[in-house]
Formats: C-alpha cells, sequence, structure tokens
C-alpha cells in the first residue's frame, strides 16, 4: 500500500507486490487519530483502517506520499477519531420504558412497587419489542456495537437488535416466580432454552443466546445449578446480579447462612464463564473466590450510584486479576444507555472513594469499555481492538467539537470531555449502522410515536 505503514494482510511483503497482489478494499478510513485499543498501543497520528469482508483488513499511518489504496469507499477523516466500538456488558434494553418512571427509590421498593408490577401486567411481547428498538437507537447513537441484555421476552429483543445490526450477547432472564412470558415458574428453564434453541443466523453471526438467572435471592438453588450446566455443556456465558446490595446479603445468609459468593462458590457456579453483574459487596474472600475461579465482573457505576447500593471494589478486583467490563444497566435505574457517561462515573469515582487521583487512569477506562468488555462476554478474538482480522465493529468521533478543543492526550477527551453527541459514525461487522448521526437501520420516526403510545398506557397503568 503506498504511501500507508501499518500492518495487516501482507505483513512482511516487499513494497513492489503490495498494491498489484491486494484487491481493493471495502473501505479505507483515513487522516484519522486512531486508537487501535491493543495493550499498550499509543495513538496513531494521521493514521488508517482499512475494511475488507467485514473486518479490518490493515492499520497503520499513512506516509509521506499521501497515495491511498483503491476502495468501495473512502472516508477522509481529518479531525476524526477512530476506535473500536464500545462493548456494553449488562443491559436490560426493554426497561427503557421505565426511564423516569420512579426515580429516587430504595432498590427494594423501586422493584416491588413499580418495575415488578409494570413487567407482570403491562409488558407484553410487542412492548419488549419496541422497547429494545428505542434502545437500540440509543446504544447505536452512543457508540456501542455490542451490548449483552438479558431481560424477559428477549426472543423479542433478540429480534430488534438484529434488525438494528448490533453484535449482541442476549440472554433470557430465568426467575423462580412469575414472570412476563412465563407465568408458570416450573417453565422458566425450558423456556430459556427453546431461546437458546432458537437461536437465529439471519444477522450474520451477530447475536449469541444463552440465560440470566436474576440473582441468588430470585433464583433457588436448583434452578440455579441447572442453569449453569444448561449455559455450560454448551460453552455458553451464564449472567447473574451478584451481591449488588446490603440487603441481598443480609436476606440470602438469614436463608442460607452464606453470603451470595460464597453460596454461588458452594452451587459450583462461579467459573470463567459466570458474569457476575455489580458486584458491589464483596470481602476479601470473596475477592480471591472470584479470581480464583476467573469470574469476570460486569461494573455498572452510575445504576449503582443512583439506587445508593455501593461503589463495587473495582481496584481490588482488577489488582487481581479478574475481568472486568463496563455496563449501564436499564434506563429504568440508570437513566441511560450512555457508556461515555459510565467511563466518566467510573473513572471519577474509585478516584474519590479511594482517595486517589491515579486510580483507573483514562486509557485502563477506556480500555474497560472496548477491550475487556469483550473479553468479559467471551468475545475478544472477535472485537475490542482494531487488529487485522477482528470484525470491524468501529465509532469514528467528531474531534472538532469546543469541549473536545484543544487536544492533547485523547484518552483523557474520551473518558472526561466526550458524550454520546461526539460520535459521528458507527459500523458493525463492516456494515455502517450510522452516518453523519443518521439511523441507517432503524426508522426513528416510527419508533418514537410507538414509544409515545406505549408512555400514555403505561400511565394509565400505574392510575389505577
Amino acid at each position: 500500500m503506498k504511501g500507508l505503514k501499518g500492518y495487516g494482510e501482507g505483513e512482511g511483503k516487499k513494497a513492489a507486490d503490495s498494491v498489484e497482489a491486494r484487491p481493493e478494499y471495502d473501505c479505507l478510513i483515513h487522516q484519522a487519530v486512531v486508537l487501535t485499543m491493543e495493550p499498550g498501543a499509543a495513538p496513531l497520528e494521521n493514521g488508517y483502517v482499512a475494511i475488507r469482508g467485514g473486518c479490518v483488513a490493515a492499520v497503520g499511518a499513512v506516509g509521506t506520499s499521501g497515495e491511498l489504496p483503491a476502495a468501495g469507499e473512502t472516508l477522509e477523516a481529518e479531525g476524526l477519531l477512530v476506535m473500536p466500538g464500545l462493548v456494553n456488558t449488562h443491559c436490560h434494553a426493554a426497561m427503557v420504558w421505565f426511564r423516569g418512571l420512579a426515580d429516587d427509590l430504595p432498590l427494594n421498593r423501586w422493584l416491588r412497587e413499580f418495575i415488578f408490577p409494570a413487567e407482570a401486567e403491562w409488558l407484553t411481547p410487542e412492548k419488549a419489542y419496541w422497547g429494545a428498538k428505542l434502545a437500540a437507537a440509543e446504544l447505536i447513537r452512543g457508540g456501542v456495537t455490542t451490548v449483552a441484555d438479558g431481560y424477559f421476552f428477549e426472543a423479542e429483543v433478540r429480534r430488534a437488535l438484529q434488525e438494528a445490526g448490533l453484535r449482541a450477547v442476549l440472554a433470557q432472564g430465568v426467575v423462580d416466580f412469575p414472570a412476563p412470558g412465563v407465568p408458570n415458574p416450573r417453565d422458566n428453564l425450558k423456556t430459556a432454552l427453546e431461546f437458546i434453541d432458537t437461536d437465529l443466523t439471519t444477522a450474520g453471526g451477530l447475536v449469541t443466546s444463552t440465560l440470566f438467572c436474576h440473582s441468588p435471592y430470585t433464583c433457588s438453588a436448583e434452578t440455579l445449578a441447572r442453569a449453569k450446566d444448561l449455559t455450560r455443556t454448551r460453552n455458553l456465558p451464564f449472567f447473574i446480579h451478584l451481591a449488588e446490595s446490603r440487603r441481598e446479603l443480609v436476606e440470602l445468609r438469614e436463608r442460607t447462612g452464606f453470603r451470595p459468593t460464597t453460596y454461588l462458590e458452594s452451587l459450583g457456579i462461579l467459573d470463567e464463564l459466570t458474569v457476575a453483574i455489580h458486584a458491589v459487596c464483596l470481602s476479601p474472600d470473596d475477592l480471591a473466590i472470584l479470581a480464583d475461579r476467573r469470574v469476570k465482573v460486569s461494573h455498572c457505576p452510575e445504576s449503582n450510584a443512583k439506587l445508593g447500593v455501593g461503589v463495587a471494589p473495582v481496584p481490588e478486583l482488577l489488582a487481581r486479576g479478574v475481568t472486568v467490563g463496563l455496563g449501564t444497566d436499564g434506563a429504568g435505574s440508570n437513566n441511560n444507555l450512555d457508556l461515555w457517561g459510565e467511563m466518566s462515573m467510573a473513572a471519577r469515582l474509585h478516584k474519590v472513594w479511594r482517595n486517589d487521583p491515579t486510580v483507573l487512569p483514562a486509557a485502563q477506562v477506556v480500555g474497560l469499555a472496548t477491550r475487556e468488555g469483550a473479553r468479559v462476554l467471551g468475545l475478544q478474538d472477535t472485537i475490542g481492538t482494531l487488529t487485522p482480522g477482528q470484525a470491524a465493529d468501529l465509532i469514528v468521533l467528531n474531534l472538532r467539537a469546543s469541549h473536545l478543543t484543544p487536544r492533547y492526550e485523547p484518552f483523557s477527551h474520551l473518558v472526561y470531555a466526550a458524550g454520546p453527541g461526539d460520535v459521528q459514525h458507527v459500523m458493525v461487522a463492516g456494515r455502517w449502522l450510522m452516518r453523519d448521526r443518521q439511523l441507517l437501520t432503524l426508522e426513528w420516526e416510527e419508533i418514537a410515536a410507538r414509544i409515545e403510545v406505549g408512555r400514555r398506557e403505561l400511565q394509565t397503568f400505574f392510575r389505577k
């Protein structure tokens, strides 16, 4: 590639056969600041990313000659930044319906007086579908290219996110009481298994289907063990809320004699395929167990802060080698699906909590939202870095905004200054989902109209 200095397919070949021997690329983004997010990699100024067949084919810096290889599409990106798409490791997409519905309440009251009744009597498969469509629009506009979702009517969520073109790990919710779509709790694992076995492949292999046990206090020991066996035999991730609040600790200890982590350990639940969500109330022994079992953790700092449940010991988890990613939780308890806000909150929260401004530096936090999030979901061989051979899941940000000027260190800008509105373009597996802030796979006006009708219905439901 005359004029380009980098690596990728053909690396090590002589320059003489570099242009003629290679077919053109599907897309070439050049003249950008490029963050590959490979461990220890510095930002590439005046960089490029070449894409072919849905994957990153080459990445590097534009040479002095300025000549570019042929590509089906060329995007001149001076003043823009290219990086891997963000990975949201925990979301309840359809809960966007409950955004702002019942704020400033304790977790238990929020759940039992508002969320559980709305889910049981108001939520339908169609509403889950349109809620997931709304969530997809928010995620794409915010630069999220991969989301892990766990909720009810998850087949409808899967349909919506596939239509949006997002990469997703989707988990059917499991609880031991009547739930949306599962009126008889004895059918909870049967429903989850049907969801997994009817996994669709029409989205080009972008979706993984599994299950999500809500928590140790809403699922019996038998349900937890059977669910884990079901996912373990299929080599699927197993998601569970763990040690989210002190109330959970008290209730579980009264019922079982264990703390949440030691309880799951006694049941054989914890291993490298287990994703512990929240993980706020952890003892030193809990930390050791999670590290020894190579459990992954989804850190949701904004939701934890809003519900007043505490601060997860993320620096301690990282120090023990635990893989940690960032999640937004659902919009009912956050109230957004903004991973930029999670990055900002994570970096600041742990600094003040530890009284140490050096904890969780910006580059590490961006890693949690990209590379490490991919590892949490078991997708590290597919996404998380702009490495040749990885899927072309990437986002392009506008660095020209006033709040991003002047620019010295791009990682600092991403964590402490950038937001969803700075995302200009979004690509998943080589396909543009958003260009120039315009959604390409979703009809926003139809989504907004459907949500407005449902909002009025939900308000009427709670006035009864």
